[in-house]
């Protein structure tokens, strides 16, 4: 197969038969989960019940068109997530530091969101694009009222940090604090530090005649400086960049101190530590005003794979580029003076919408330091050990994954299961197993040290077949992922660096072994990246099985992502970018047809975003029909539920806490017995239907099941503490009487350990 530096040759083959409108005109990169012929249809992706009407039945009376104002806005939606998170900030029955934390995660959010979607709202500005799809407000219109939304969210994000958590915190004797509240000792050992460690990096850029405005960086706080010649000269504007490579906040105390009286913690913002020491870097100059700003660029960047031959060479040009996107947010201190706030907004070519007022600090993701930096326990989320899966070990002894898995399915369901001693330990197996030929997996995202990746390795030096496809598309991990890619190269393992006008995200791993003369196929297939460290802190399913069925499906798959396979029917698995959208709405429409006919019908959807139009229409229909509706829904969600006429049988609810919410179950039917369960990596939105390759996977183990099912029951219980989506569109925080934290019942069922 023709293939320059581990990537599949760009030529595309021809259309692949039976191609839906909506698929993209581009090599399909893996089966569509449609049967591949009439005698296949029940096998491959159509379960029992679903499929055309019998023969003589007469047929529905035509359902009433759907009303033009049905679907809430996505990039308003995208905004009560984040100000979910914020609510999480403001309860006090938040332990204090975790509160910090929120307020960190929160601005992080909301730096994402500029750099991505507002970004693209300001193409289709500037383009003169047309309204999208079933938007009834133009993109200009969107801008304004997110601009809106976000002044009001981020007032409100400053505020709780100013008057609620900075001030407890202070009385935990945890304080950021000005110079003026050092004493002359410590403002001595800090004008060293500035001296021997700040000022020697620090490049102060003027703007004259002679010297134009400089590049301002992305996401890089700056000080916006106006001096002037003591000898009644004209004031003159200057940047100084806060260097990036150290931190944040500088320790007040001396580390003697902290170890005397270590409940103290002090920091002093490095831009405070600048700007009293500016004298230093304009000598004999008069310091008029310094004002503290960050500009927020487009980081959404388009690559034209058609056109370019060398996907790597392509992306690594294309990420050059990112940092030079145009700005999208303009962040000021909110003491900032009009006429310094008008240069900048010139000079950076910038709308008055754009300009964000900030009162206190600025870019307060910042607080993660603070987090990880001040150790007090008691100010923090209980710690806990995450189980091992109870068939993975006989008392503390690990189990083979193998025997196991011969013995039935696992589902492991982290953080409250090990990644480490399930999913890590079952490719570490692999790579040391004598008998295991092949290890084939997807990466997405992984850490920075990776023991997935270091077993991959391994199992390559020992001489095992290795198939690696590493997305180097995933935002904001690309170089990362260039960097795994040409390691994994270097040991011997075959890389794909992902497909055409796809991205590859899909969890999926195969091994193939060899057993008493036969070969068996191990795998794993799950909600979330094989990332050692967000498997600590991201909800996800994964199932480790030995399925004959799903193990062939697999291998279907990988030929299909490396090579040139035209698979167009799977056996155990629903496949993007053809096969999930066709398969969810066939069984929607069959749990329509069970009420119809009088039968209890349910459908019960988690996942990350519900956004999907097509989707939404098919819940909006199944509600007309009768069908009781549970969507739990992290993040953006356009559908509105519990509307009369429309939508009295949908409720969605979003669950927020110590952990975040990240795996995608899919349930139909109401008998527990009988009902189909799907665990698998896409969300409800175009992109993951029609732009991705994804994979959902049916769970049909007993025990796996009961679990599944039973953590969408306690979520949607009537005692369950979440957040519910109203007719209105808004976001109401359920307070029941005798409330039950999700995560932490579920914590407490796989540890043993009160949360």
């Amino acid at each position: 197969m023709p293939r320059q530096n581990g990537q599949v040759s760009t030529t595309p083959s021809p259309p692949a038969p039976q191609q839906r409108p909506h698929t993209p005109p581009r090599r399909a990169a893996a089966g569509n989960g449609e049967p591949a012929s009439a005698a296949s249809a029940t096998t491959a992706t159509t379960a029992p019940g679903i499929g055309p009407a019998a023969a003589g039945k007469p047929e529905p009376p035509p359902e009433p068109p759907l009303p033009e104002d049905r679907f809430l806005n996505r990039e308003l939606s995208w905004l009560d997530f984040n100000a979910r998170v914020l609510t999480l900030a403001e309860d006090p029955r938040t332990p204090l530091l975790e509160r910090a934390k929120f307020l960190a995660i929160f601005a992080s959010n909301l730096d994402e969101f500029y750099m991505v979607r507002i970004a693209g709202l300001r193409r289709r500005v500037q383009a003169g694009l047309p309204v999208r799809g079933l938007e009834l407000i133009s993109p200009r219109q969107q801008l304004a009222r997110v601009s809106e939304r976000s002044a009001e969210l981020v007032a409100r994000h400053a505020r709780c940090f100013r008057e609620e958590v900075a001030e407890l915190l202070a009385a935990e004797q945890i304080q950021i604090v000005s110079w003026r509240d050092l004493s002359a000792a410590e403002q001595e050992r800090h004008r060293v530090y500035f001296r021997e460690h700040i000022f020697p990096v620090l490049t102060p850029l003027a703007v004259d005649p002679a010297h134009p405005f400089p590049y301002i960086s992305g996401l890089s706080l700056n000080l916006a400086v106006l001096v002037r010649d003591p000898d009644d000269g004209p004031e003159l504007f200057a940047r100084v960049k806060v260097p990036n490579n150290v931190p944040r906040f500088v320790t007040v105390d001396s580390p003697e101190e902290r170890a005397a009286a270590p409940p103290d913690s002090r920091f002093l913002p490095i831009e405070e530590l600048i700007a009293v020491h500016l004298g230093q870097l304009f000598s004999g100059m008069q310091i008029v005003e310094q004002h503290l700003f960050r500009v927020t660029r487009n980081a959404d960047f388009e690559l034209d794979e058609d056109r370019d031959e060398d996907l790597l060479q392509a992306l690594e040009r294309e990420l050059a580029q990112r940092r030079f996107g145009p700005p999208v947010r303009l962040e000021v201190a909110a003491t900032i003076s009009d006429h310094v706030l008008e240069l900048l907004v010139r000079e950076l070519d910038m709308d008055e919408h754009d300009v964000l007022r900030v009162p206190g600090l600025l870019d307060l993701s910042a607080l993660w330091q603070m987090y990880e930096q001040v150790e007090r326990p008691d100010l923090k989320d209980p710690p806990y050990v995450p189980a091992t899966p109870a068939r993975l070990v006989e008392g503390d002894t690990p189990r083979s994954v193998f025997a196991t898995l011969r013995d039935g399915d696992v589902l492991v369901h982290h953080p409250y299961h090990s990644f480490s001693t399930s999913v890590q330990r079952f490719i570490e197996q692999a790579a040391a197993d004598p008998r295991v030929l092949a290890i084939k997996q997807t990466l997405y995202r992984t850490s920075g040290e990776s023991p997935i990746v270091d077993a991959l390795i391994d199992a390559a030096e020992a001489g095992k077949q290795v198939v690696v496809l590493v997305e180097v598309k995933a935002r904001f991990d690309e170089l990362a992922n260039i960097g795994w890619a040409r390691a994994l190269e270097r040991a011997g393992c075959h890389v794909v660096y992902g497909l055409v006008g796809l991205k590859t995200h899909c969890k999926t791993a195969l091994v193939v072994r060899q057993e008493a003369g036969a070969i068996r196929r191990y795998c794993h297939i799950g909600t979330g990246n094989y990332h050692p460290r967000t498997a600590r802190l991201y909800e996800d399913f994964g199932l480790i099985t030995a399925d004959p069925a799903i193990g062939a499906d697999l291998t279907d798959l990988f030929n299909a992502l490396t090579g040139y396979s035209r698979q167009t029917a799977y056996r155990e698995l629903l496949v993007a970018p053809h096969g999930i959208r066709s398969g969810l709405t066939e069984r929607i429409e069959a749990e329509i047809g069970k009420a119809r006919a009088g039968e209890p019908a349910l459908i019960q959807f988690k996942a990350n975003s519900l956004v999907a139009e097509a989707v939404v229409d098919a819940l909006y229909r199944a509600s007309a029909a009768g069908v009781q509706v549970d969507l739990l829904i992290r993040g953006m969600c356009t559908l509105l539920p519990g509307v009369p006429g429309l939508s009295e049988n949908i409720r969605v609810r979003s669950i927020l806490g110590r952990f975040l919410e990240h795996s995608r179950v899919f349930r139909f039917g109401a008998d527990e017995a009988t009902a189909e369960l799907w665990i698998g990596s896409a969300d409800l939105m175009e992109r993951n239907l029609d732009r991705r390759v994804e994979a959902l996977v049916r769970v049909t183990d007993p025990a796996a099941r009961a679990e599944l099912v039973q953590v969408l029951t306690i979520a949607m219980s009537e005692q369950c503490e979440a957040f519910e989506l109203r007719p209105d569109g808004a976001w109401v925080r359920r307070a029941p009487q005798s409330p039950v934290d999700l995560q932490q019942e579920l914590l407490r069922r796989a540890t043993g350990q009160e949360p």
